[in-house]
């Protein structure tokens, strides 16, 4: 009895296309075909989610195909505090977002610096402030907000702190004054 034998895995290749979440892949050959009963062949391919966010000439993607980077809006006054102080106090803005899909992992999170992402629900409207430093000084915009995306197109998020903690949500629309609810108000990062 001679059971299957493979290689070592490959390295993990390039995402498959750029600037749109996609796959990367790994392969493994046979190295001896199984005989006389042998235990067969394992997965021979894997793939895995990637997103590249360069195109191949080297031109960066699009801002909405870049997940959001929120925490929670509690952070936000110390920040505004800081750069007061430092003299780079810009204006921000707002962005609201409906939810339309979130992991498991925002649930389950039991580290108190991780407790606000127990308030995501899908379906609801969510306020998210960009505020420096995480306003670009040349976009003057965040990463993230969906500034260009297309009417109700997905967007990606991704909570700071718990990456287990993502989803998806659709940009309802830009606020130039920020008047954000205490229970759903975030910052971009």
């Amino acid at each position: 009895v001679t059971s299957c034998e493979v290689s070592q895995w490959s390295v993990w290749s390039g995402c498959a296309e750029p600037c749109k979440t996609t796959y990367r892949v790994r392969r493994r050959h046979v190295l001896r075909e199984p005989q006389n009963g042998g235990e067969p062949c394992p997965v021979l391919e894997e793939r895995a989610g990637c997103m590249e966010y360069w195109s191949q000439q080297g031109a960066e993607c699009k801002q909405s195909m870049i997940p959001a980077l929120i925490t929670t809006g509690g952070f936000g006054k110390a920040r505004k505090k800081r750069a007061a102080d430092d003299g780079n106090e810009r204006a921000g803005y707002c962005v609201e977002f409906q939810l339309v899909a979130i992991t498991p992992g925002c649930v389950h999170s039991h580290r108190s610096y991780t407790h606000w992402m127990r308030y995501l629900r899908e379906g609801h409207t969510v306020c998210v402030e960009c505020q420096h430093p995480a306003l670009d000084p040349r976009s003057l915009h965040c990463y993230g907000d969906g500034s260009e995306s297309q009417e109700n197109q997905l967007l990606h998020w991704q909570a700071v702190g718990n990456p287990q903690c993502r989803g998806t949500w659709k940009r309802i629309r830009q606020l130039d004054t920020c008047s954000c609810p205490s229970v759903h108000s975030f910052l971009f990062i």
